[in-house]
């Protein structure tokens, strides 16, 4: 019996020994891997990033449109190819769209510091311009120039204690901008849109209740310059409204803003101040230029949400005046509205322009401030889960000065181009109607079928001569009328 307990104590203390030699052998345990934790404080999708306390949201779609009877998918056929209409303009035009998103968060003690990075990779298809010889070129301008598509920075901003610093939404913007409830982007009377951010530095202040007051200054040079019209210029072309003659960017806009949210909806008060500076008369500087004039624009927006209508129904309407800031209501995907030349058929034209402001060719004369009023507004009606459709309206309407006019008649009389006229008046109005229907079959995927008309109501009267060789047009003479277009839009989109 001791026999056979030696033997079992010993055998018991040479595994221990040799486990033990074995063990010291062996690597040291690796550190637990740390997996991406949920954040849940700004909301779903949020995410740690490891080894940090910074929340990040990654978010994006992807687009596919058609847009029939158009030549820029996002503004109708209101200029250049589109707004010829003949054999050089196109019938459909395609787009496809890639966006990503990146959104960070971190509480500190000042408050939660944030970042926004927000951005689009596009592919359009262009038209052919003519060469005056019987053959045309394909314009890639649509994507930069670039054979494989075009970058767009749409936001990258920083939030911090109340301010925002670089590319955001202009503080004088509805939360809806462009879009009450249409997905074309060309609508005028409003405000710039929520689908591209302006550089700016301004402070939002909350004070309870959902009400808030924001003031801060932005970069007017990009989306809120639509022109400075030097008249002495006019004989180079440009229907007598001359050539545009910014000089340099002066100052930036001031803008301001106070909305008060509530469970029924919003309203909204916004201005800015937007300051003119006019290059020179002639050639160079020693032809000295008119001294330089602040213009300013004021809006309303309204928003009304649980109508009777049904769940998630909305209106939302926005009305806007502007004097010597015209970018304020011809946002900047509304360009060729702003500046829309449409022809009808072989014998007709419209035209209508709206600068901020337009000066004399004599030593002397001063820049003349361009006054416009619009509205713009949709109401959206929801189905069921699967189907919501909206209808929607814009109007923009454009007027000069006494002294604007005369001299801009005086000039365009006087050119080849304006012989003709017989009543000179280069007020206009510009009115957008139309409808869409979507289709939600599964979360986050939509097609939407939207069709859109527009109307150009010109005062002139008379005949021109406009000639455009990239447009296949001679020199007429055409018969100065109204003018209207249409244009579909399909798209898909999947929001992820």
């Amino acid at each position: 019996m001791k026999l056979m307990k030696s033997l079992f104590l010993s055998s018991a203390a040479g595994l221990v020994a040799m486990s033990g030699a074995q063990a010291a052998d062996l690597p040291l345990k690796a550190k637990a891997v740390e997996y991406v934790k949920v954040c849940s404080l700004y909301g779903a999708g949020f995410y740690y990033i490891p080894g940090t306390d910074t929340c990040l949201k990654l978010g994006g779609y992807l687009r596919a449109d058609m847009g029939i009877n158009t030549n820029s998918v996002f503004s109708g056929n209101t200029s250049g190819l589109g707004g010829a209409q003949n054999r050089l303009s196109n019938d459909f035009t395609w787009r496809a769209r890639a966006n990503l998103n990146l959104d960070t968060r971190t509480a500190t003690e000042y408050g939660v510091v944030r970042t926004y990075f927000d951005a689009n990779y596009t592919w359009t298809s262009g038209g052919y311009n003519g060469l005056g010889n019987g053959a045309t070129a394909y314009d890639s301008a649509v994507n930069g120039g670039v054979s494989n598509g075009q970058l767009g920075l749409n936001f990258a901003f920083i939030q911090f204690a109340g301010f925002t610093m670089g590319k955001a939404v202009s503080l004088f913007s509805t939360p809806w901008g462009a879009y009450p409830g249409n997905i074309y982007d060309g609508l005028v009377g409003g405000g710039g849109t929520t689908s591209q951010g302006v550089n700016q530095f301004a402070y939002t202040a909350e004070f309870g209740n959902g009400v808030s007051a924001s003031v801060g200054v932005q970069d007017p040079s990009a989306y809120y310059q639509p022109g400075i019209r030097n008249l002495a210029t006019a004989a180079q072309g440009n229907f007598g409204y001359g050539a545009s003659a910014y000089g340099g960017t002066r100052a930036p806009d001031v803008v301001g803003q106070i909305r008060v949210d509530q469970a029924w909806g919003l309203f909204q008060v916004s201005v800015a101040a937007h300051n003119n500076n006019p290059a020179y008369y002639g050639a160079d500087q020693t032809t000295g230029g008119p001294g330089d004039k602040w213009g300013w624009a004021g809006q309303l927006g309204l928003q009304i949400k649980n109508i009777p209508t049904g769940p998630g129904d909305t209106i939302n309407i926005s009305g806007v005046y502007t004097n010597g800031a015209s970018g304020y209501n011809f946002q900047e995907l509304s360009g060729p509205a702003a500046g829309a030349t449409i022809y009808s058929g072989v014998t007709g034209v419209g035209y209508g322009f709206a600068p901020d402001s337009v000066y004399g060719p004599v030593v002397g004369d001063q820049l003349q401030l361009v006054s416009t009023w619009g509205m713009r507004g949709a109401f959206t009606h929801n189905w069921n889960p699967y189907w919501s459709s909206s209808v929607f309206g814009a109007y923009a309407a454009v007027s000069y000065t006494g002294t604007a006019k005369a001299l801009m008649c005086a000039g365009m009389t006087a050119s080849n181009y304006g012989a003709g006229i017989v009543t000179c008046n280069p007020d206009y109005n510009i009115g957008q109607v139309g409808a869409n229907l979507r289709w939600t079959p599964v979360r986050n995927l939509t097609f939407t079928t939207e069709a859109v008309y527009t109307m150009l109501d010109q005062k002139y009267a008379g005949t021109v001569n406009a000639a455009s060789t990239s447009l296949a047009k001679p020199a007429g003479p055409y018969t100065l009328k109204d003018q209207d277009t249409w244009t579909v839009m399909l798209r898909a989109q999947r929001n992820w």
